[in-house]
């Protein structure tokens, strides 16, 4: 679970150039709710981390993070392509991990479709060509995963994706924010496209 995220306001900027209030909730999505369920797992699983979770081996963690591309999907229904969404899908992950100064080391997916049960396969091969295109972008390996055919929760030709990054950091080199000060500098990195979050 991502319990840093807890920012809930973006701003939009109109024509004029003014800018406009919308909070997430607006746009139907409620932060408070997610905080929430944040909590009460943390009561049963307190060893939860942040955006990537800690697991101590050695003089090393290995750190692990799950996410989706969420409604970016709805992007690759409408135009067709599906061989870079595999990439966003690993990005997503791979970035989640690397907050905590991890490597990533490996990726695991998960692709399921529907609802008539019938695998469309070269649907299904370009996403995973993207996936292996975002592993090696992230220099990690794609080692397995799993399709799953349900006929009836997804709509004719759509499909739905997660997937889960493992990468490992010296417990000398964890970075958890702890040394943040007055006067440390931002960088801000150009986007390569359109990403994944807000659609």
């Amino acid at each position: 679970m991502n319990s840093n995220r807890n920012d809930n306001r973006a701003v939009s900027v109109r024509a004029d150039g003014k800018g406009k209030g919308l909070t997430y909730k607006d746009a139907g999505v409620d932060i408070n709710v997610g905080s929430e369920l944040v909590r009460r797992i943390a009561k049963m699983a307190p060893r939860i981390g942040g955006f990537g979770g800690l697991f101590p081996l050695g003089d090393s963690y290995l750190v692990a993070g799950t996410d989706g591309v969420g409604t970016k999907l709805m992007l690759a229904f409408e135009t067709g392509i599906h061989d870079t969404i595999g990439i966003d899908l690993v990005a997503m992950s791979v970035n989640e991990i690397v907050t905590s100064g991890a490597k990533p080391l490996f990726f695991l997916d998960y692709f399921a479709t529907g609802p008539t049960g019938h695998l469309d396969v070269d649907v299904a091969e370009q996403v995973i060509k993207g996936i292996v295109n975002g592993c090696k972008q992230s220099d990690c390996a794609l080692l397995g995963g799993e399709t799953a055919e349900m006929p009836g929760p997804y709509k004719e030709g759509e499909y739905d994706l997660s997937g889960c990054a493992v990468g490992t950091v010296k417990k000398e080199n964890v970075i958890n924010g702890k040394n943040i000060a007055v006067g440390d500098i931002i960088i801000g990195l150009p986007s390569s496209g359109v990403y994944s979050n807000g659609f």
